[in-house]
């Protein structure tokens, strides 16, 4: 089951490092307010987007694999179809303890695999609304 209660959800919130996968450079598009917002508040936020040159005053990462941080949590800003290869990348890796998924991006298969890891995935949910209503 994906994660639903607000218990949970704000322990997730805890975490310090976010990759968003999806993350854009073009302010006034979710996918930069949204980790923008979260940077404001203290959090890593960790672009990875192979189109862009800078996010944030970084240059982003292409792929999960790249990344050389530890990271806490993927955000994934990406259509429902590539969730499942996204999360390929994530079962590579040994620090991600959260997949999420932001609103009306949905892959229940993609989710379980996460959730058959040891991980918690949190499915179809705004990070920055759950942030702004519980912290």
């Amino acid at each position: 089951m994906p994660v639903e209660t607000d218990a949970e959800l704000r322990e997730i919130l805890e975490c310090d490092t976010i990759a968003v996968v999806g993350c854009s450079g073009t302010a006034g598009k979710a996918a930069h307010d949204v980790p923008n917002l979260m940077r404001e508040r203290g959090y890593e936020i960790i672009p990875v987007n192979p189109y862009a040159d800078e996010i944030f005053g970084v240059e982003p990462y292409d792929s999960l694999g790249e990344v050389e941080e530890e990271i806490d949590m993927v955000d994934v800003f990406r259509p429902s179809e590539e969730v499942s290869g996204i999360v390929d990348e994530v079962l590579e890796r040994e620090d991600v303890d959260v997949v999420w998924t932001q609103l009306g991006i949905r892959d229940r298969e993609a989710g379980e695999r996460v959730e058959d890891s040891g991980r918690q995935y949190v499915e179809d949910r705004c990070l920055k609304v759950e942030y702004q209503r519980l912290m």
